[in-house]
């Protein structure tokens, strides 16, 4: 969670590199004017708004964090996603716009990579939402519910429904139910790390 002006630059840093996005700031605010990335911008977007509402909610700061509410509504409607603030740690990497549902109670750790069409929330009608670790990959149309936690270094296959914990590092999960297929070597998957 963002709680300083340093870890908001660094939350920014491991996303840009996650998404692979140009280094130089002039290099960036070109491609942002000529081909802007709509990903990027969201999480941008998030990163800020996670910075305001967790460090600067004083004052008139706070008509800056509704403006800034506003702006993060309106791009997560037209990208497909719902994801609420304070819920992805640093090196989060959206791989596709479209369909993500997230629920506000859920806890992801640094280094996530998500496709499409996912869907991590709580279940029969508990509060409690998942927990995931470091190093995970969600690949399309997974569904992750209830109160369960997933290790470290974790690959979810596509169209999995996870609902039970996993707490072995380095496996591939996958299937209706999920269950473990295999182990990973994650840094192929996530590139970045």
């Amino acid at each position: 969670m963002i709680k300083s002006k340093a870890d908001y630059k660094y939350y920014l840093g491991r996303d840009r590199i996650a998404l692979n996005v140009k280094s130089t700031t002039l290099e960036r605010k070109i491609i942002d004017v000529i081909s802007p990335n709509p990903i990027y911008t969201f999480q941008k977007r998030m990163r800020k708004l996670e910075f305001y509402t967790n460090c600067k909610n004083k004052g008139l700061t706070k008509l800056y964090i509704a403006y800034l509410k506003y702006k993060f509504k309106k791009i997560s409607i037209r990208l497909g996603f719902s994801i609420p603030i304070n819920v992805f740690g640093p090196g989060l990497s959206i791989v596709h716009y479209g369909t993500i549902v997230i629920n506000k109670a859920t806890k992801v750790g640094a280094n996530c990579r998500m496709h499409a069409c996912v869907n991590i929330g709580a279940s029969g009608g508990s509060p409690k939402a998942p927990q995931l670790g470091d190093n995970i990959y969600i690949a399309p149309g997974a569904k992750i519910y209830g109160d369960i936690t997933i290790a470290n270094n974790t690959a979810i296959g596509a169209n999995a429904v996870v609902n039970k914990s996993f707490e072995k590092e380095n496996t591939i999960i996958a299937g209706v139910p999920a269950k473990v297929i295999g182990d990973v070597d994650i840094s192929q998957i996530i590139k970045h790390l």
